[in-house]
């Protein structure tokens, strides 16, 4: 199995639009970060896990001749609004398969619908082939998934277990029963938005106290803010089988 960081970046990515803070002002490409995204290439299938805004450059960055599925965690615009760009995907290949919660596909409906719409489809948009998930086990292709659920604040999301990698992003909160889905994973990817405690997301110190409950062989961070700190900075930090993520880093497991 291989993983790509397409997108490690809050929000707003990293540099934020008119920010004159240091961090936004880094030379280091380490420090210049898309939203957040991964491919998880396994069994010869290409699994995007989440589709923002900035889809179209990551795939530029990491092409990939096909696109098997798509994983949303949950129905932010930061995980979602490059849905239209998987279009080249679509006229090569026809409909994209896309998992997703009912409440999140109903999101996806409303603010994609010309996408989703049956009737008077304009011809050049994409069409994908919705697959509802809940929280249990499903398959891509063979290729068994589990979700996991957190909570974003009050927003349920789902992160996804893949055999030995587990993908966990945007949580605040997560229940013990969740917690026991992800023991026994080689590789976990936790989000980390900033040193200081955030309502919706894990600060540094909750990401590292989630990392050693679960006690992977390695562990990497995401969703990173230009509040955590400059990326060398924070690395050095870390303890030794935790590692600050950054766009395009390729891993294998």
């Amino acid at each position: 199995m291989k993983v790509t960081f397409l997108g490690t970046g809050t929000s707003q990515g990293i540099p934020v639009i008119g920010s004159k803070h240091p961090v936004c002002k880094s030379e280091d490409p380490k420090d210049k970060r898309l939203r957040v995204s991964v491919l998880v290439q396994v069994d010869d299938l290409n699994i995007v896990i989440d589709c923002g805004p900035d889809f179209r450059q990551q795939m530029l960055s990491n092409p990939i001749d096909r696109l098997d599925a798509i994983l949303i965690t949950h129905e932010h615009s930061d995980h979602t609004v490059g849905l239209d760009d998987i279009r080249p995907f679509f006229f090569k290949q026809g409909d994209i398969p896309v998992y997703a919660h009912e409440r999140v596909m109903k999101s996806l409906q409303k603010r994609f619908d010309y996408i989703f719409s049956a009737e008077n489809k304009y011809p050049g948009a994409p069409s994908v082939h919705e697959n509802i998930i809940t929280n249990k086990a499903f398959k891509v292709k063979g290729v068994q998934v589990v979700p996991v659920e957190v909570m974003h604040n009050r927003v349920q999301v789902f992160g996804f277990r893949i055999r030995d990698f587990a993908y966990v992003t945007d949580a605040k909160t997560v229940e013990e029963e969740e917690v026991a889905k992800l023991k026994g994973v080689d590789v976990l990817v936790v989000n980390a938005l900033r040193k200081e405690p955030h309502h919706s997301h894990f600060n540094l110190e909750e990401a590292l106290e989630f990392i050693q409950k679960i006690n992977p062989k390695r562990a990497y961070l995401t969703h990173i803010s230009h509040l955590l700190g400059f990326h060398e900075e924070v690395e050095a930090e870390l303890p030794s089988n935790v590692f600050l993520a950054y766009d395009n880093l390729q891993i294998e497991i």
